[in-house]
């Protein structure tokens, strides 16, 4: 039962609550216990999740996860569809205005830094142009040297955006360097000129993390293991089969499995490096968050049970600005 019934909103901003952090940090469990608390619905910050049929390897809450807390922004895209960070402010900025209008509490949840940063800083999209010569040249590049090599021409021009990007996301760091070569000046200036106004959000940020880095790549490895008991080879398999592959790519847990499927490489070497690059892209995130001094990190190491962490958690929220918007 809601212990903290929402009323209308009577501020000027929206109120928002932001539950980030790493891969298999802790996100979801806890989003679903501060929703029923204080009476929220959950927006998806995470660039993989949009997709259906990629369910099992993006750890999409399941049904009964989700314990009819309504989610929004996840499987709505069929892979292979482009979906652009400006897309995605868009389509959160409404579904936000909507859950708020409707006296409830918009948590927005994910991993997916950019979008985040992008929604909270009110990033306005401008039309900057485009060169099908700048992307073939990249396209090329990262064919001849690897993906690796793109991205790190990304991070010599701008690391801000880079470390947002994971290597995979190969069309993000293109277009990230397109932006660049057209007009001089990284991603990352430019949103900063972009921002216009100030955001229509009273926004209480939360972020998760280990302070033991090992425990965080054993709750990785776990992760992983429960997929592939769940299903997850079987997911890859189909979504290749359908002819997904180029999608499958940008996500960490399909790629890898490929020559397993193909049959040059043992299941468990392509576990293992689903396992590394898990904890690499977590690395990136913690880089990302931690850059932002809006988020209020909590260790769940730092506690004796999960209990006490949302204890701590909702005692940090109910000081907050946050729910002084959120009573009529």
């Amino acid at each position: 039962m809601m212990q903290n019934q929402t009323a209308p909103y009577t501020a000027q901003k929206i109120p928002l609550l932001v539950i980030a952090g790493p891969t298999a940090s802790g996100k979801t469990g806890l989003s679903l216990e501060l929703a029923e608390r204080f009476g929220g619905e959950i927006v998806s910050a995470d660039s993989m999740q949009i997709y259906k049929r990629m369910t099992i390897g993006t750890a999409k809450p399941t049904p009964e996860e989700m314990q009819g807390i309504p989610h929004h922004l996840i499987d709505f895209l069929e892979p292979g569809e482009s979906f652009s960070v400006a897309e995605y402010v868009a389509l959160a900025r409404e579904v936000i205005a909507d859950i708020a209008g409707r006296h409830r509490l918009p948590i927005l949840v994910g991993g997916t830094g950019l979008y985040i940063s992008s929604l909270l800083d009110n990033i306005t999209f401008a039309e900057t142009g485009s060169s099908a010569v700048i992307r073939e040249h990249y396209k090329e590049l990262a064919e001849r040297e690897g993906k690796e090599a793109v991205w790190r021409r990304l991070m010599a021009v701008d690391p801000e955006t880079a470390a947002g990007l994971h290597p995979n996301n190969i069309g993000r760091v293109i277009r990230a360097l397109e932006l660049y070569e057209l007009t001089g000046i990284p991603i990352s200036r430019h949103k900063e000129l972009s921002r216009q106004q100030p955001s229509p959000y009273e926004a209480v940020c939360i972020a998760l993390d280990y302070r033991s880095r090992q425990t965080l790549y054993d709750r990785i490895d776990r992760r992983v293991d429960q997929m592939v008991e769940a299903g997850l080879v079987e997911e890859a398999r189909e979504l290749i089969a359908s002819g997904y592959s180029a999608t499958a790519a940008q996500a960490i847990g399909y790629k890898e499995l490929l020559p397993y499927l193909e049959g040059t490489m043992p299941l468990g070497d392509c576990l293992d490096r689903i396992k590394m690059q898990s904890r690499r892209y977590a690395k990136r995130q913690l880089t990302w968050f931690r850059r932002d001094p809006r988020y209020r990190w909590f260790f769940p190491d730092d506690y004796p049970d999960a209990a006490v962490l949302t204890k701590n958690i909702v005692d940090y929220i109910e000081k907050s600005p946050l729910l002084c918007y959120t009573k009529g």
